[in-house]
């Protein structure tokens, strides 16, 4: 399940209910929060009669580099919050996914943000090894 917009980790053993909370904490150790949460299953239920696999969509953010990057670029809170996504996979174990920061930076174009840039996209790889 390799994309360049994202990084991607298989979790064989663990399950939906087991993988969220690890996200979360492995995030906090970052210095990252979840702003928003959409249960993908939930709202495809309710809105379209849809049953569809146990799916997550979180909304990161580390307060002190997204004040960085908006006091860089007003624009950059389009790519904000840093998205992270938890799904059960189809084995009974479950997938997690975080976006990928150096492919968001690149729509901004601005080569001065590239340090911000590689600060992101390292605080979160690095939650996700620890997930």
């Amino acid at each position: 399940m390799a994309t360049n917009y994202g990084y991607t980790k298989q979790l064989e053993n663990v399950d939906y209910d087991q993988a969220l909370p690890r996200v979360v904490e492995a995030l906090k150790s970052e210095g990252f929060g979840v702003l928003t949460e959409i249960d993908v299953k939930e709202t495809l239920k309710k809105k379209i009669d849809v049953d569809f696999r146990r799916y997550k969509i979180l909304g990161a953010c580390n307060p002190a580099l997204a004040h960085q990057a908006l006091s860089q670029e007003a624009l950059i809170g389009l790519l904000l919050p840093c998205n992270v996504v938890v799904f059960d996979d189809d084995h009974g174990g479950s997938v997690v996914a975080f976006t990928n920061a150096l492919e968001r930076f690149k729509l901004v174009d601005r080569p001065e943000m590239q340090g911000l840039a590689d600060e992101v996209d390292a605080k979160l790889r690095r939650a996700l090894d620890r997930v």
